[in-house]
């Protein structure tokens, strides 16, 4: 009863009892996994000792990585490698030093050119004395190469047309950095990542007084001794302005400390590749073959020479003598047959002129006993009556000795 009274208190009072509110859980947000980074390759190419023949790629090679070279094994070691080259795939040449192949060989660096959304790619290489690089011609046209089966190709590259070299490490991917050419690719390891578009590098020489002097013959930059490295605050990572000045020689420019650590892996395999080849270049055709005329007038060698008959004219010594059963069945055929003969008139007179040498019949043994009556027979004094007298007078005298 006091509880329905309550109710009704409360009703006519217009208080209302409200259950308390339901806890609804939310599920976590899922952080979106950012896309891994390819994984690298790493190879020992084995340079060239000329200038290789230009390729195109379909797309911008990656960021730079960083690779500390270690201290000249000898004076004359040359630092080769350390930047990226085409092998169906963008992969890493493992940096490394090296003696010139030949006397006073120079190293060249690579080359890279953006040109119609593809990167033409001239790989390092070893150049004789007074020979100097000549970029690809501005109407030459490629065909872009085909990646390796299971590569995934990368962005174009993203930049103005001409030579540049990768970006920085760390850097967003498909940006490119221009550059003159023979710049070596290594002078960006200490500059910051980008991600924009606005990089780039111009070339110095540091004279004695100071002053700097643009010195580029043709496409020769073994003089440049220093790089400048310029980046506008909207280029770079950190919104931040970039101006230095690295050394242009590239175990110098890559021992320097780069701001992000993207470490270059060791090869797997320490033997060298050689350099990529075109899947373009046509294949070497074998030498023409002659027909006709000209194919009979130079037959193939034989294996076995069969012997020529000997013309009249001829040397005499140097023919060879006939053999005596084919000769006496010659000579019976030509007695038989005479007006059907085999023998052409250069054979006829090839065999008139060949001299016949007989060989004697070999003599049967002579008995040791006949030997020696001949030999008697012979040393006994020759007589005209043949030894008929000699008998007639030994007996006179025997018959005179008997009577006297």
């Amino acid at each position: 009863m006091r509880i329905a009274l309550f109710s009704l208190v409360l009703l006519v009072g217009g208080c209302v009892i409200q259950a308390p509110p339901r806890e609804v859980i939310q599920p976590a947000p899922v952080a979106e996994e950012a896309a891994s980074p390819p994984v690298v390759v790493s190879v020992y190419e084995e340079p060239a000792l000329s200038e290789p023949a230009p390729i195109a790629v379909g797309w911008a090679p990656p960021p730079m990585l960083v690779e500390a070279p270690p201290p000249p094994p000898f004076p004359y070691a040359v630092w080769v490698g350390g930047y990226w080259v085409w092998q169906g795939n963008w992969v890493w040449a493992h940096g490394h030093w090296m003696a010139p192949p030949r006397a006073q060989y120079v190293w060249v660096h690579p080359y890279y050119e953006h040109r119609g959304g593809a990167v033409i790619f001239i790989s390092g290489y070893w150049s004789a004395p007074g020979v100097v690089f000549v970029p690809p011609r501005p109407e030459l046209v490629l065909a872009v190469e085909p990646a390796a089966v299971g590569v995934i190709p990368g962005p174009r590259p993203i930049s103005p047309e001409g030579c540049f070299v990768p970006a920085p490490p760390g850097s967003r991917r498909g940006i490119i950095i221009p550059a003159p050419v023979g710049t070596a690719p290594a002078v960006v390891t200490s500059a910051p990542p980008v991600v924009a578009v606005g990089m780039r590098v111009t070339t110095n020489v540091t004279s004695i007084h100071n002053t700097n002097v643009t010195n580029i013959h043709n496409t020769n930059v073994t003089n440049i001794t220093n790089v400048t490295i310029v980046a506008p605050p909207a280029a770079t990572a950190n919104g931040r302005a970039f101006s230095s000045s690295v050394p242009a020689a590239p175990h110098l420019a890559a021992a320097r400390p780069a701001l992000v650590q993207a470490r270059a892996p060791q090869p797997l395999s320490t033997r060298a590749v050689m350099p990529y080849v075109s899947a373009h270049a046509s294949p070497v055709s074998p030498p023409p073959q002659a027909h006709g005329a000209v194919a009979e007038a130079h037959p193939q060698p034989m294996l076995a020479r069969e012997p020529q008959p000997v013309h009249a004219g001829s040397m005499a010594g140097s023919a060879r003598p006939e053999a005596r059963p084919q000769r006496e069945e010659r000579e019976r055929e030509a007695r038989a047959l005479p007006a059907r003969s085999v023998q052409s008139a250069p054979a006829k007179a090839a065999a008139a002129a060949t001299p016949v040498t007989r060989t004697p019949a070999p003599k049967p043994p002579v008995p040791q006993a006949a030997a020696s009556k001949t030999a008697a027979a012979k040393a006994a004094p020759a007589h005209p009556d043949k030894g008929k007298a000699h008998t007639s007078d030994a007996g006179k005298d025997a018959q005179r000795e008997a009577h006297p």
